[in-house]
């Protein structure tokens, strides 16, 4: 059921009512708080605006970054900045109607915002959804806590781009005088589509998602709005838009069509026992290690939500639901061939969904507008891009599959 309008603008000190012009109404939602301040209630300070920056950052910047490189390959140098900055554009907008429903319904949670629109079963749809996207997310190494490792790979690549010769081909110093057209390996491409491309939007759609976590961030934020978290939002997905298209860049530049699905296998490949390399892999370790419990915390949260909901809280339970996470993840792990195969299916559904689908799907039947209003064009468009490019993208990956 639609909360009212002014019961929740009342408990954020607003007094719109329903007959006020749309403007005031916007201005109101901008400025009003999102959730009760409970943080402020408590006497807490709240985080602020520089380090809630960070905090999301660390949420966006993750093992995506492993992958872009690849598909810079696969788009070519422009075509990869303009689909990267479309998803970019795409991910800021979702979470702008993110926090439009969150004002309306007052939820605090993704899953619950699943509850208010579809009932159980949209929250059920969602916790499925944020369980296989954090899956996806370990078995692509590493995730939040690595943003440094990330910052400090980005810059590994940059410097390694002009200590490895080219073409890099095993054996390259013999085969570079034996190939006539060697030169034209290391020729950088600016458009470039094939089959392989499919992996693109998914892989980059993957690399931005953060929605799960916009709401807890906002929870700690310093003088809470909607306006405000939008900032904290377009900075962090800015600065995370050119962290990865300068790694995306050097590494293309470095291994040109010859870049491996994930980054660190070409550089392990040709520069086995560089000490920089094997650093880098270290910190990745360390990150992996470091952040195993707050990529299965939502994963089991889900889980026990789903199977156990109305039960208390058991230690069998929550160690039994434990164990079959990290069993799956293990054996994906060891069974899945090629890092890009996670990324391309995962993109390809679960973060296609939490990005594109379901903000647009959820603003659709909360919002107060008729249907036919303009308001609603952006995120019907929405959703409708998110379901063309994911079962698109998701046909043509499994179409590889066949093939070889």
């Amino acid at each position: 059921m639609e909360a009212p309008w002014g019961t929740i603008n009342a408990q954020s000190g607003w007094s719109v009512s329903a007959q006020q012009p749309e403007e005031a109404e916007a201005e109101a939602e901008d400025f009003s708080p999102l959730l009760s301040n409970e943080l402020h209630r408590l006497g807490s300070p709240g985080v602020s605006f520089g380090f809630s920056v960070f905090n999301l950052m660390n949420a966006i910047m993750g093992s995506g970054i492993l992958a872009l490189s690849y598909v810079m390959a696969t788009t070519g140098i422009l075509g990869f900045g303009l689909l990267l900055l479309m998803v970019a554009l795409l991910a800021s907008y979702s979470v702008h109607l993110l926090l439009s429903m969150c004002i309306q319904t007052a939820v605090t949670s993704y899953e619950d915002l699943g509850l208010f629109a579809f009932g159980f079963t949209g929250k059920v749809v969602v916790a499925g959804t944020i369980i296989i996207q954090n899956i996806g997310g370990f078995l692509g190494y590493t995730s939040s806590l690595s943003f440094f490792f990330m910052v400090f790979f980005a810059l590994v690549i940059i410097i390694k781009k002009w200590s490895i010769p080219c073409p890099l081909t095993l054996n390259y110093t013999e085969q570079y005088f034996q190939n006539s057209n060697a030169t034209d390996d290391c020729k950088p491409k600016l458009f470039h589509f094939s089959k392989e491309s499919a992996y693109a939007i998914p892989t980059m759609a993957f690399s931005f998602l953060c929605h799960t976590s916009i709401l807890p961030i906002y929870c700690e934020l310093q003088s809470p709005s909607k306006q405000r978290m939008q900032n904290v939002t377009n900075t962090a997905i800015a600065l995370s838009f050119v962290v990865y298209f300068i790694s995306a860049l050097f590494g293309y530049l470095t291994f040109y069509d010859k870049v491996a699905s994930e980054l660190l296998q070409g550089y392990s490949k040709y520069l086995p026992h560089d000490v920089v390399v094997m650093t880098v892999k270290l910190c990745i370790l360390f990150a992996v290690l470091l952040t195993v419990p707050l990529i299965h915390f939502p994963a089991r949260k889900a889980l026990m939500m789903i199977f156990f909901s109305n039960f208390p809280f058991s230690w069998i339970h929550h160690s039994l639901v434990t164990l079959i996470l990290n069993i799956i993840i293990v054996l994906l792990a060891i069974y899945v061939p090629d890092i890009r195969n996670v990324f391309g299916v995962v993109g390809a559904s679960t973060s296609s969904c939490l990005i594109f689908i379901f903000p647009g799907l959820f603003y659709l039947k909360l919002s107060r507008e008729d249907f036919l209003s303009w308001k609603k064009v952006g995120p019907c468009a929405l959703l409708i891009f998110g379901i063309l490019v994911g079962n698109f993208s998701l046909a043509f990956i499994i179409f590889n599959w066949v093939n070889k």
